[in-house]
């Protein structure tokens, strides 16, 4: 019944409440624009590659969670892995882990979250002033192994600009599900040459409640049809996150150079099963373990205008980080300590035209110490190097704009038992900016990538009960190559807005984990092994908005939303691949009048049956969002409440992304209120 109410509200309107409507909306009233842009350049503002999706201001108000993946989450092409309430990473077009890089300010976040899916990411959304999405293979600046994507959450802990006067602002929400509180702060200042900024955040929350069973109904149906016992709420999904950062720079009036020392702690729970066989009784009597994380990181920055003849601007980014976190059992009993000690480093040089070609040129350069110890270390310990160097560069012809770039990585694994591996890596892209028409653009591209296997993908052995497996890698695993092709279509007028993708990536030697159909014999969990085989993904992504009504001081949007991502393995039998997100559509409307907006948003996503050996379907959900917000002027500056809904249906909602999927369901019904003041 729900598919064809869900299709028959698409034929009303085809986008979702989160696009580039809102920014049409605010600059109606004559706020700041605040929106979801779509950006059609290679370069970005600060001069690399194509942003394809920002997330920024009351867009980033309505959809911000506890994760930045959850953030993210109701955008096309984009999903959660979701791990609880406080883990989860992006999935874009159905890949995930290493292949979608997370980055804070243009570095990588150096936490050890790709290494297993309970382990949460060490960078906060409540800290994000931008979150940027980059799709596809096209993201040849940040890393050959970023073939899904990446995304950057952008914080301006480093100053890039003088300021003289004193700004920033703070915010404070609270939620019922969880009974979550939450509060950030920042303040912006300067003096002369000299900026700085400070910032800091908390987040509590208990476990958050549930609309039925622990367990999905196809994982009691497996067992043997098992009564459902009805839970109030989700156990082992309580967390408390909080940090804060401090940062200055020195401004010349063709330079700038900063430093950023921050903080990342986090206390949070693990749903789901996380026992070997026999001991389950116990588990449940004790309870769920916990994890423990923090780190401390230093990043610098320099940049400066016209350093040479021929050269624009040159850019230096240095990250070091120190990163710890204990996984406790319900006993207090420390049962593993993982310790990441990186360094990630990049050097941008712009160039003025050349052959025709404005570009960017650089070197990057990392270094990871990793280890885990203790009885759930399934990973030895390993330190990985990373040497590279980059191009991308765009030229303008009278009818089409090209886009051009190239990468060339070398990558060394270096555990402590095992003998080394060592990778050399192309990856290159080409693709065409069509403008035409009034307001209408098209793009077409093409990439080739390559990606060298993690250390988890070659030297896993052991028991890892987040998975409930027993993961075995293969060190002789070859690097993976990818051959993407896309389309992208896109229109904005004062009227319309869209935004359309289509692509189609063919895999060699896609690296994968299946179930080997036998138990490994001491711990009793099914065995996973890595492997490789050829697959093709496939799928659209697009959101498009309508104003269909414009009156004094405010006027009113129809949006929606549609995903849609098909993989298959080049393999006999069963060819499908874990985890792959089912399509979902979404609709809702956006008005505003004077200081008052308000967005309604439904996002049907389908039923998942298309699975691998051993996995269980998910079922199809709803979830319906409002949100109404107010913003008032103030002689300091501005003040906004609002007002939100999530899943006001209450349907039991399971991320088919999740390994969890079948134990811990997503959070029922929920209702926010929050404040913030900026000036």
């Amino acid at each position: 019944m729900r598919a064809p109410f869900a299709l028959c509200l698409l034929a009303a309107a085809t986008a979702q409440a989160q696009t580039a409507a809102d920014a049409a909306a605010d600059a109606g009233n004559g706020r700041e624009i605040e929106e979801i842009v779509v950006l059609a350049h290679p370069l970005s503002a600060e001069g690399l590659a194509q942003a394809t999706l920002s997330l920024e201001g009351e867009a980033l108000t309505r959809n911000m969670s506890a994760t930045v993946a959850e953030t993210l989450a109701r955008q096309p092409g984009i999903q959660n892995s979701a791990f609880g309430n406080a883990a989860g990473r992006p999935v874009i077009r159905g890949l995930a882990g290493p292949r979608v890089r997370l980055m804070e300010d243009r570095l990588d976040t150096l936490d050890v979250s790709v290494t297993s899916a309970d382990h949460a990411t060490s960078v906060d959304a409540l800290v994000a002033d931008r979150i940027e999405v980059l799709k596809g293979p096209s993201t040849l600046v940040y890393g050959s192994g970023a073939i899904g994507g990446v995304v950057d959450v952008h914080t301006g802990r480093i100053p890039h600009q003088r300021s003289d006067a004193i700004s920033g602002g703070i915010e404070a929400r609270v939620e019922d599900s969880t009974e979550q509180r939450s509060t950030v702060g920042e303040l912006d200042f300067g003096t002369g040459p000299l900026a700085f900024h400070v910032d800091g955040f908390y987040r509590d929350a208990n476990d958050y409640d549930i609309p039925g069973c622990v367990e999905s109904d196809e994982l009691r149906a497996a067992e043997g049809g098992e009564s459902c016992e009805e839970e109030d709420t989700l156990p082992g999904s309580e967390l408390e996150t909080w940090g804060g950062a401090l940062g200055a720079s020195y401004i010349g009036e063709r330079g700038f150079v900063g430093l950023a020392v921050s903080r990342y702690d986090s206390d949070y729970g693990l749903p789901g099963g996380h026992a070997e066989e026999g001991e389950e009784a116990d588990a449940e009597e004790q309870g769920n373990p916990t994890i423990n994380l923090d780190q401390t990181r230093y990043d610098f920055e320099a940049g400066y205008e016209d350093p040479l003849p021929g050269f624009s601007s040159v850019n230096l980014r240095v990250v070091y980080n120190d990163y710890e976190h204990k996984e406790i059992e319900p006993d207090g009993e420390v049962a593993t300590r993982f310790d990441n000690e990186a360094w990630d480093t990049r050097l941008e040089l712009s160039h003025s035209q050349t052959l025709g070609f404005l570009g960017t040129a650089g070197l990057q350069y990392s270094y990871k110490e990793f280890s885990a110890l203790g009885e759930e270390a399934f990973i030895e310990p390993v330190d990985t190097s990373l040497l590279a160097a980059f191009w991308v560069g765009e030229r303008s012809f009278s009818a089409f704009q090209l886009e051009t770039g190239l990468r060339i990585e070398t990558v060394e694994h270096n555990p402590d038992t095992a003998s080394n591996e060592d990778f050399t890596l192309l990856s290159s892209s080409a693709g065409l900016v069509i403008p035409f028409g009034s307001g209408w653009e098209a793009g077409l591209q093409a990439d080739y990538s390559e990606r060298a296997p993690v250390p988890e993908e070659l030297y896993s052995n052991g028991a890892h009960l987040a998975t409930q497996a027993f993961e075995i890698g293969d060190p002789e695993l070859d690097e993976e190559r990818a051959l993407n092709f896309s389309a992208t279509l896109g229109f904005d007028s004062d009227r319309w807005r869209l935004s359309a993708s289509a692509y189609y990536t063919s895999f060699s030697d896609f690296i994968y984990e299946f179930f080997t159909g036998v138990d490994e014999g001491e711990s009793g969990l099914p065995v996973l092994q890595f492997t490789q085989d050829d697959a093709d993904f496939y799928g659209v992504d697009l959101s498009a908005g309508w104003r269909i009504a414009s009156f004094a001081e405010g006027e009113l949007w129809l949006n929606g939303m549609f995903d849609y991502v098909a993989a298959e393995l080049d393999v006999n039998g069963n060819d499908n691949l874990p985890r792959l997100p089912p399509w979902r559509l979404g609709v809702g409307a956006h008005g505003s009048w004077k200081a008052l907006t308000a967005t309604v948003d439904y996002l049907y996503a389908h039923e998942q049956d298309d699975v691998t050996e051993f996995e269980l379907p998910t079922d199809d959900y709803e979830d319906l969002r409002i949100f109404v917000g107010a913003t008032l002027p103030v002689n300091f500056g501005q003040v906004e409440v609002f007002v939100q809904g999530k899943n006001l249906t209450d349907d039991e909602q399971r991320y088919h992304t999740s390994f969890i999927k079948d134990f811990a369901p997503q959070p029922g019904r929920t209702l926010e209120g929050g404040v913030r003041v900026t000036f």
